[in-house]
């Protein structure tokens, strides 16, 4: 598994890839990345926007895909109690050489109701040529005014969110399947049921597990010492949904460590089957979020380290639960 980002990758290079979670389990903090692809200095670029949050203070980090992938081009905020006037501002820096990129956020009134990323009353937005191409948050009116430019004629397209999230049995985020559907509750929890075998060894702890969507379960695995990795189709509304696991590390590995989940949307489509749901052999290879984003092109087909997706939507979400000792 890789890809964690703790603070020192939020505050530099959000995009590259790391295998040291040192950081993240150390000061147990949650970190949520949105991927996005859109046009930026005459170039399909990917730009990395990273919400961190600690004890201490929240962090956003914006930074623009420069030549060859890296992530060299990254602005930095520490939104710390005391210090009020970086709640907003703005920054400017060159990509590619003779390209200006401006970067406005606006988090005084920030309502972040003890989430990692900002609910309501904010406004992040990356500016190049006159154009904001890419806004978030719900101040669009405000951001339009403060930056003085105009909409991008290219919508900005929603890759991939990664989420490092920590608890004891239970794990729980929000998240969109669809850039218009709504905020969808899922549940992640981990259970020991005991098994009474007669005429064997007496009462066994099997663990067992369940993820919920909006507070119904929509899949149950049971003998997880058995399945720790696999995947099951969901449906919601016209949606497929298919969700993947690996909780090896979980089960067998000493210390703190995390299981990843992915949620893929699948586009809807007549010639498409909606009735089969499928399990993945535990001899399965580790799932890993290195090959995102899946594919360059909506409906295309891609691969994710042996999961075969097909008729797949633009977006995914990768969900790092870390378990804490109890």
């Amino acid at each position: 598994m890789q890809d964690a980002i703790g603070i020192p990758a939020c505050f530099s290079s959000a995009l590259k890839s790391s295998d040291d979670h040192t950081t993240v389990t150390r000061l147990g903090q949650s970190v949520h990345m949105s991927l996005y692809r859109t046009k930026i200095a005459d170039q399909c670029r990917l730009i990395t926007i990273t919400w961190c949050k600690n004890v201490m203070l929240h962090g956003l980090s914006v930074s623009v895909e420069g030549p060859e992938g890296e992530a060299q081009y990254c602005c930095k905020v520490e939104l710390k109690p005391w210090y009020f006037w970086r709640k907003q501002g703005s920054k400017h820096f060159i990509v590619h050489g003779d390209k200006a990129v401006d970067v406005f956020w606006d988090l005084k009134a920030a309502k972040f109701h003890g989430e990692t990323e900002p609910t309501s009353e904010y406004y992040v937005a990356v500016v190049c040529d006159k154009e904001v191409v890419l806004l978030i948050g719900d101040l669009k009116k405000e951001a339009y005014r403060r930056t003085g430019c105009r909409p991008a004629l290219i919508d900005p397209i929603l890759v991939s969110k990664k989420e490092h999230i920590f608890g004891k049995r239970k794990f729980s985020t929000r998240a969109r399947f669809h850039e218009k559907g709504r905020c969808h509750e899922i549940s992640i929890e981990c259970k020991n049921k005991s098994n009474n075998n007669i005429g064997g060894d007496g009462d066994k702890i099997q663990p067992e597990m369940e993820i919920k969507l909006d507070g119904h379960v929509v899949i149950h695995v049971k003998r997880l010492q058995w399945k720790f990795r696999g995947n099951e189709s969901i449906h919601l509304n016209k949606m497929r949904v298919e969700v993947y696991w690996d909780v090896h590390d979980w089960l067998f590995s000493p210390g703190l460590k995390h299981a990843l989940f992915i949620f893929k949307p699948v586009l809807s489509s007549s010639n498409i089957s909606l009735s089969s749901s499928h399990s993945i052999s535990s001899s399965s290879p580790p799932l890993s979020s290195s090959s995102t984003p899946l594919s360059t092109q909506t409906g295309s087909s891609g691969s994710l380290e042996g999961f075969s997706v097909s008729e797949s939507s633009e977006f995914c979400l990768f969900l790092y639960a870390w378990k804490v000792e109890q």
